[in-house]
Formats: C-alpha cells, sequence, structure tokens
C-alpha cells in the first residue's frame, strides 16, 4: 500500500513539474530579461511593481534583526562590490534608516530556508531573509539588479521571493592534471557564490602537500595551512571547500610510486587499490584524516573510487568475488571507509542508487552503509526515478550528478556532440550537454529525492577550467530554481550576466569552438588516447632517386580531411573575430577571451597543418614534373618544400608558446620541478589525453609524433644531394 502511495505521489509530482515546465517554456521572455536584468539564477517568483530606486555614488547599508558576524560580512561583500561601481556605502546598524536596508527574521514564516525577500521602491531596498545564507543569496541577487541610469544607478521597483528547489548544489573541481594559483582559486570561489553554488568539492589528488607522504605531493603543491585558508575563504562566501581523495580507484597519483607497488590490486596497474589489503587502509586513512584536518569545519568528504577496472582480478579477490561479488568487493572497501570517517563527516562516493542492484554480484541484497552519501546516478535506470526511490526509502542521502559533459580536449560540447571519432566516417550530431544537464535537473530538483546537485568537470583532457563556466552557472540555475528560465533564455542571460551588456554573438563563438573542439580531436590520432584507433596521419612521402620518384597518394588519401581542414579555417576565424571584438565589448571576465583565443589559434593551426601538407605533396609534385625538363625549377620547388615545413614548425612553436603563456597566467607550469623536488611522471592506465606528457605539450603531442624535424632533415639531405648531381 505504502508503495502504491509513493507511486501516485511520484507521478503526480512529475507531472507537475512538466506542467510547470511547459507553462514557462511558453512565455516569451522572463520578466527581468524584459527590462534589460539578467539575473543568474532565475529567482522563483518576480513582481514587477511599484517605483524605481535611484540613487547616486553614496548608498548607506542598514542592518537589522539578530544580526551575527556573518551577516555583518554579508554587508561588507555588498559594501565591497558596491564600491566597484564607484558607490560608496557606510555599514549601519539600529533603527537608522538607510537605503538597503538586511534583515534576518528567523520567525518569518513566508521565508524558506536559504530564501530570502527582496523588495525596491523610491525610498530603500529591503533584504528580508530566514537564515545567514538567504541573506548572503540576496545580496547575489541584488548586485544583478543594480543598473546604471542618466543621473546614476537605479533598480526596478519589484518584489522578489526567491529560495533554492535543492538544499546542496555542488561544484566538482578537478585539478588533477593541472594545478590552478592561489589567487584563480579565490576568484572561482568568488564567481561560484555569485550563482549560490555552496559547496566545492575538490579534487585535489597531489595537489595537497601531505604531511604523513611528502612524496605525494607534487612540486609547488598547496600546503595543509594553505588549503586552510581556502575553506576558510570559501566559508566566508557561504561555500563549503568538500575535499575529495580518490580511495579505490583513480590512485595513479599514489599507486605510481615503486615503494606502494604491492598494494595495487594488478601489478602492472597503478590505477586502483587491492580492498584486500590492510596496507591500503592504513595509507588511505592517513591521506583522508590530513583532508579533513585541511578542511576544517566542513560536513562532508568524498572518496571517489569509481572506475575500478581490474576489481576482483588479484588471487585474494578473486576468491572473494566468487561469494560476494565485485560489487561486495566495492562495498567492503566502501564500509571500511566509512567506519572510520563517519564519526568525523559525511562520507560522499561516486555510486549511483542501488547500483548493486544493477551489477553482476551474486549477492543481491547486501548490507550496505546508509551512511554513505551516493552522488553518481546514470540516469537513475528508470524515468520514475525508481531506484533512486528505493534507496531513498532506506535512508541514503542522494546527490543528482549533472551528467558528465564528455572528455573532449579544448571545449565542451555545450550545444552538440559527435558520435563518430573516425575522419572516414561521417560523423553525426546529437544533443550537447547543455540540454542534457537541463533535461535531468528540471526533471530531478523537484522529486523531494535529492539533497543535493553536484556538477562533474573531469580534468581527463586538461581544458583550461574557465572553459567549464557556462555548465557551472547552468547547474547553479536549475538547481536553484528548476521551472524558469527556458534553456535560450538562460544562456543568453549567462553570457550578458558573466561578461556585459555589449557582449555578442557568444552563442556562435560557443557553437564555433565546440566544433572546432571535435575537429581538433578528431584529427591525427588524438582520440586513440582514450577512445581508441581511429587511424593515422602520415606524411607525404619523401622524394628518392635522381629524377624525384614519389608516390602521390597523400592528397588523394586525405581528400576528404583536407576539405575538413578548409571549412574548418573559415569557421575558426570566423570565432577568432568574435572573440577579438568582444575582449573590446566585455566589461568582465575578459581574460576568457585570451584562453578562447589560445585554443581558436590551436584549431587554426592543426586546420593550416593539413593544408599545408596538402600544398607539399604538391610542391613535391611541381619538383618531379620539372625534373627531366628544367632541374633548376625542380631544385626551388625542393627549396619551397623546406621553407613550407619551417613554416609549420615555426607556426606550431608560436601557437603553443602563446598558448602555455595565457594559460600560465592562472595556473603553475604543468609538470614542473623545483629546487626542492622533482616531479614525478607516468602515464596513467586510463590513458588521460591530458597526461601523455609531464607538460602542456600533450596539446601538440600528436604533430610532434609525425616528427616533421625529420622529414625536413631527410628533404634537406635528398635536395642537396640533387644539386650536387645538378
Amino acid at each position: 500500500m505504502k508503495e502504491k502511495f509513493y507511486r501516485m505521489k511520484f507521478k503526480l509530482v512529475l507531472a507537475l513539474a512538466l506542467f510547470t515546465l511547459t507553462i514557462s517554456a511558453q512565455r516569451p521572455n522572463s520578466e527581468l530579461a524584459s527590462i534589460g536584468l539578467h539575473v543568474v539564477p532565475y529567482p522563483q517568483q518576480v513582481i514587477l511593481d511599484g517605483k524605481d530606486f535611484y540613487f547616486t555614488q553614496t548608498l548607506d547599508i542598514d542592518l537589522e534583526g539578530k544580526i551575527s558576524e556573518v551577516d555583518q560580512r554579508t554587508a561588507q561583500h555588498l559594501a565591497k562590490e558596491l564600491e566597484q561601481w564607484g558607490i560608496q556605502t557606510a555599514t549601519l546598524t539600529g533603527k537608522n534608516k538607510g537605503k538597503i536596508v538586511l534583515s534576518v527574521s528567523p520567525e518569518n514564516k513566508e521565508i524558506k530556508p536559504q530564501g530570502y525577500v527582496l523588495e525596491s521602491g523610491e525610498n530603500q531596498i529591503t533584504i528580508t531573509a530566514k537564515d545567514e545564507d538567504g541573506l548572503f543569496y540576496g545580496v547575489q541577487t541584488l548586485l544583478q539588479l543594480v543598473k546604471k541610469s542618466k543621473t546614476g544607478f537605479m533598480v526596478p521597483g519589484m518584489r522578489i521571493v526567491d529560495w533554492p528547489d535543492v538544499a546542496i548544489r555542488a561544484i566538482h573541481y578537478d585539478t588533477k592534471h593541472h594545478q590552478d594559483k592561489g589567487s584563480y582559486v579565490k576568484k572561482l570561489i568568488r564567481d561560484l557564490a555569485r550563482y549560490k553554488i555552496n559547496m566545492l568539492v575538490w579534487e585535489w589528488e597531489d595537489k595537497l602537500e601531505y604531511e604523513s607522504y611528502p612524496q605525494l605531493g607534487a612540486p609547488g603543491a598547496f600546503t595543509k595551512t594553505e588549503m586552510q585558508e581556502f575553506t576558510e575563504y570559501a566559508r566566508d562566501y557561504h561555500i563549503e571547500l568538500t575535499p575529495l581523495v580518490q580511495g579505490l580507484g583513480h590512485v595513479s597519483f599514489i599507486l605510481k610510486w615503486p615503494q606502494f607497488r604491492n598494494l595495487r590490486e594488478v601489478e602492472d596497474s597503478d590505477w586502483e587499490f587491492c580492498p584486500l589489503e590492510e596496507g591500503t587502509y592504513d595509507l588511505l586513512f592517513q591521506l583522508w584524516d590530513e583532508a579533513i584536518e585541511a578542511t576544517p569545519g566542513s560536513e562532508y568528504i568524498h572518496i571517489g573510487s569509481d572506475e575500478t577496472f581490474e576489481l576482483g582480478v588479484c588471487d585474494k579477490c578473486k576468491a572473494k568475488a566468487k561469494t560476494i561479488g565485485n560489487s561486495g568487493l566495492y562495498h567492503l572497501f566502501a564500509q571500511r571507509a566509512a567506519k572510520h570517517l563517519k564519526k568525523k563527516r559525511k562520507v560522499m562516493v561516486w555510486e549511483r542508487p542501488m547500483g548493486w542492484m544493477k551489477s553482476g554480484s551474486p549477492l543481491k541484497n547486501m548490507k550496505v552503509d546508509t551512511d554513505l552519501v551516493l552522488t553518481e546516478e546514470y540516469h537513475y535506470e528508470t524515468a520514475e526515478f525508481t531506484y533512486a526511490k528505493q534507496a531513498y526509502d532506506m535512508g541514503f542521502e542522494l546527490f543528482m550528478y549533472d551528467p558528465n559533459p564528455g572528455l573532449e580536449p579544448l571545449f565542451l560540447p555545450y550545444h552538440f556532440k559527435m558520435t563518430s571519432n573516425r575522419i572516414s566516417s561521417t560523423p553525426r550530431k546529437v544533443q550537447g550537454s547543455l540540454k542534457s544537464s537541463y533535461d535531468l535537473l528540471t526533471a530531478s530538483a523537484n522529486t523531494g529525492l535529492f539533497h543535493g546537485m553536484i556538477n562533474t568537470s573531469w580534468d581527463d583532457s586538461g581544458l583550461h577550467n574557465q572553459m567549464w563556466m557556462l555548465g557551472f552557472a547552468a547547474s547553479a540555475q536549475y538547481s536553484w530554481n528548476a521551472n524558469a528560465p527556458t534553456l535560450d533564455e538562460f544562456e543568453d542571460s549567462f553570457f550578458i550576466n558573466y561578461y556585459g551588456q555589449e557582449v555578442k554573438d557568444m552563442k556562435e563563438l560557443y557553437e564555433l569552438l565546440n566544433e572546432g573542439a571535435y575537429f581538433y580531436a578528431h584529427s591525427l590520432e588524438r582520440n586513440l588516447w582514450h577512445h581508441g584507433d581511429i587511424g593515422k596521419t602520415h606524411l607525404p612521402d619523401i622524394p628518392r632517386g635522381q629524377y624525384i620518384e614519389y608516390d602521390p597518394y597523400w592528397n588523394f588519401e586525405y581528400a576528404k580531411q583536407i576539405a575538413k581542414s578548409k571549412d574548418q579555417l573559415k569557421n575558426i576565424r570566423r570565432a577568432l573575430q568574435i572573440i577579438d571584438y568582444n575582449k573590446k565589448l566585455a566589461n568582465k571576465n575578459n581574460y576568457d577571451f585570451e584562453v578562447y583565443r589560445s585554443i581558436a589559434k590551436l584549431i587554426e593551426h592543426t586546420s593550416l597543418l593539413y593544408i599545408d601538407l596538402s600544398n607539399l605533396e604538391k610542391t613535391i609534385t611541381s619538383a618531379h614534373k620539372n625534373a627531366f625538363s628544367d632541374r633548376k625549377a625542380s631544385l626551388q620547388r625542393l627549396k619551397d618544400a623546406e621553407l613550407l615545413i619551417e613554416n609549420i614548425l615555426e607556426r606550431r612553436e608560436q601557437t603553443y608558446d602563446s598558448l602555455v603563456e595565457t594559460w600560465e597566467k592562472t595556473r603553475l607550469p604543468k609538470g614542473m620541478s623545483t629546487s626542492d623536488k622533482k616531479y614525478f611522471f607516468k602515464m596513467d592506465r586510463s590513458r588521460h589525453f591530458a597526461n601523455r606528457r609531464p607538460d602542456m605539450s600533450y596539446l601538440i603531442y600528436d604533430e610532434q609524433l609525425l616528427d616533421l624535424e625529420g622529414y625536413l632533415e631527410k628533404l634537406r639531405d635528398y635536395r642537396e644531394n640533387f644539386q650536387l648531381k645538378f
């Protein structure tokens, strides 16, 4: 009977959600966007009414009600942000009547947890909240409502009642293959707080200087003290910094070291621990305890532990798996971890609701510790959330897993994904990651099943972290308010909100970079590293013999890729045009356009590479045709071929150096060593694209494998010999 009741309840909730979404989708525009305001996330209720609030360069801030130190810091944040507009403020307390009134009223029944009411009128703006978080979020909304007026500034007359649909809105921050500078980490925290994100799950791997195992921290890794400072800084912006230190799988940063070889599940794979080795727990418990010390006051810890590819392979685990299965081995490990950690933290794992029921384990009803927080989903297996419902009823805390955008290098497939990995086949465009996030979050947020949402930003392919900002903001939007705005409205609002009112053609830019990134990924052998062989690009044939003999196969073999390269060159130069004028138009986050440009230039170089190799063979062909009639002309064509290769190499060096210089404005040099410590590089078992090389050359490594330098040397030797004979 109880199960039937829940089934009926779910159908009603989903029906209401779909009805609300349909109504939302029919609106031509949101209320705020219609008056030139682009608020992210969009508030739950907006009424445009009353007189507008005008002010000049001076403004008072009053604090009323049960004001804490945290609330006072919120007022200071408001004052600091307004100062960047040239607005001077005075923060007051007591009964003084000011222009902005911040008030906390725990007894207010109209306001939900983390919610607020914002009212603007002719004489003042009032933000009333039930708690400290709500007051902070009300301030974040207010800062997005300020507009310039003829005489100074204004906020339109309105009343906003707002609250989040999902209590915890988390961003996964993956730095396994790079380390951002401290200043960047703080800016990221501020940017996420602006969009009401309240948890940063930081997968730092070797970017913490572990005191118990000093060798595990990469050169330049943050100290425990520095991480504690980040934790406090994030808390000041109402964000919990949650450490993610991988457990069972994804532990190459630990097991690459020879002294831990005995803890591997498979001797030749540094990817995962053996869950039956006692030393596994001795080591991990120390690392996790340090992670807890590095993030004082945080409520959660994430132990990852996914993608255990070789679990159940060693002799001990193989024998144990006969009775409990590989899923049982996984949960044996998770139970041990939870037992150690749950007195200090809630323990998050990459496990989907009732995932053990879908496994090949012989134990379908295994006892799983309900203290584990499940943070993965695979779309919950059914549209009715059957397994999420079962897990919820058992007492598990569940997080919506914003679908993984993909592992493409350079840029994210926001607007479309490609189904084909081969140059020779015809790729097909399918739904992009932005729509996938929208679909999942809007369907899940109001079911009542999920305590949190987590957006993942895997560092496997080494994207610059700024490329994830649109995805971060989308997750923030639809976990805060799953009902509005439409996806198109949100995207338009994000670009204006994040870069400024004047930017234009940003969606076109993202589509061009989306397409260009696929072109880059599917050229040469780049997709080989994670997806398998896609066919090898060779160089044109080197001439030989007295009469410049060669095999003229190249332009025929790569005709499709040459045509793609020419099309891509036009597209990416259009992208560069958009980047260059928006860099001048944007009044915020200009650095992003520098990163966009570095990416576009690498795509442009890849396009030109195929075109140049086509011309290289044509130049050799011309030299061959003249070999009998005009050997002097042939000699000149061979020199032209050498110059063509020299230009390719020079362009690659300039493109690469510029990209590295741009990216290292916000991050430490990849794979750097210091005078005190040498970086220990080893390719990981999963063959991550960004971990193919210790430094940034993973982006040009496939082109380096062509060995154009060696080709040039051979061509030069041939030309010199040809010249002597002539």
